[in-house]
């Protein structure tokens, strides 16, 4: 046979074969960068597990529980997930250094779920620098949902804007007159939400906030400035505080027998680390938002949903407080990103799964219904819904519609 025509019909028959699925095209051939193999994802993690806020170290742990599942099932694609999770402390400077440890050294694939505005933003523009995803953080900021400025960076939550916006839109609703006090951590968190609840007032935020005033992390108590804010006159309070804070406040204003409408960030609406500190007696009637299925709640709880969650929790995460929504959380987080690295295939290069994490379209489980994932290309805010909510004395009962604050 002429050579020419043996070549011909070689390269015909591999093409046909390709077709057909027999041999893989060349451009099916997995693809990996740093942190990623055929039998291993490395994710990388800082958590607050100590210091200020340690509180919210249940989330990096519930997450890690995940993974252990996912692991134990087979993984992902048939790879397993090596989270490595760091403490911070709370700290900017100390997550700066934990990330770049985690980048450098650990080789990490992607950085996920950080908790904290400041740190996050500390760790921003190095992550952006160094094209390394820097996934689901656990802030509310506005500044983590900007593809154009910042296309590595995607959080998770609603925003705290949005947040504040239907705190304030609640207020002229329920209360039009109302002489509103509010007590914010002097931080970036702190300040977005303030940003929000200002933006939701209008032309009536200055009239309307009659007191203002900030604590630091740090502080010991917010005693001080809750007997301040009482002496504004107003009958309206607005709480944006983590947990520790949130709770003495709470505290303080029935120890001073200052009885106004409170509002609680959805940062601070746990029943085991808020509400049971305070008080629940002083926390009746206190507002919030939530988009997750309270697990203390028994309304939730004969749901298939409600159960799977509970199988996992106790195999998976014994130690920890099933009543905890933080830990809701978590879990739904790790879902967040097993369903991208899903997507991703055998293509695991970082480029391609911020590709994924932009291309969501999903349920989960433990999340309120009528609240969904959704991203896009100029779309980097998964959650969006934010279900208005009243603590009763023992769980918070949804309100009226769900809600997205824009």
């Amino acid at each position: 046979m002429n050579p020419h025509r043996r070549t011909a019909l070689v390269h015909a028959c591999m093409a046909l074969a390709t077709g057909l699925g027999l041999v893989p095209a060349a451009n099916a051939q997995p693809r990996y960068d740093p942190g990623a193999s055929a039998t291993e994802i490395r994710i990388g993690n800082t958590m607050p597990y100590s210091g200020p806020v340690s509180a919210f170290g249940t989330v990096g742990k519930a997450e890690a529980a995940y993974f252990d599942m996912v692991n134990a099932e087979g993984g992902i694609n048939g790879r397993k997930i090596s989270f490595i999770t760091l403490d911070d402390g709370y700290v900017p400077s100390k997550t700066v250094e934990r990330v770049r440890k985690l980048v450098e050294q650990d080789e990490v694939l992607a950085v996920f779920g950080l908790v904290g505005t400041s740190h996050n933003a500390a760790v921003q523009k190095y992550l952006n620098a160094r094209k390394v995803p820097q996934l689901f953080i656990s802030t509310g900021a506005t500044r983590f949902g900007d593809p154009k400025n910042f296309p590595w960076t995607m959080g998770w939550q609603p925003t705290y804007q949005a947040e504040g916006r239907i705190y304030a839109q609640h207020i002229l609703a329920s209360n039009p007159n109302a002489k509103i006090a509010i007590l914010y951590q002097n931080d970036d968190f702190g300040r977005d939400v303030l940003k929000g609840v200002m933006n939701g007032l209008g032309e009536k935020a200055q009239g309307q906030v009659v007191a203002q005033t900030t604590y630091e992390t740090t502080d010991p108590t917010v005693d001080s400035q809750v007997v301040s804010l009482k002496a504004s006159g107003a009958d309206t309070f607005i709480n944006i505080a983590t947990p520790k804070a949130a709770a003495q406040a709470i505290r303080k204003a029935a120890d001073i027998g200052w009885k106004p409408a409170q509002y609680v960030t959805q940062v601070s609406n746990s029943v085991p680390m808020v509400m049971k500190p305070a008080g629940p007696e002083n926390a009746l009637g206190v507002i919030s938002i939530a988009y997750v299925r309270d697990p203390a709640d028994p309304a939730w709880q004969a749901s298939k949903e409600y159960l799977q969650y509970q199988a996992w929790f106790r195999k998976y995460y014994p130690g920890g407080n099933i009543e905890d929504p933080s830990n809701v959380i978590g879990y739904s987080m790790a879902q967040t990103l097993a369903q991208t690295l899903k997507q991703a295939g055998d293509n695991l290069t970082r480029e391609n799964v911020m590709k994924q994490a932009a291309n969501l379209d999903m349920t989960l489980p433990m999340l309120l219904p009528g609240v969904a994932i959704k991203t896009g290309p100029n779309d980097f805010a998964p959650v969006k819904g934010m279900q208005p909510v009243r603590f009763n004395g023992k769980v918070f009962e949804p309100f009226g519609p769900v809600l997205n604050g824009q």
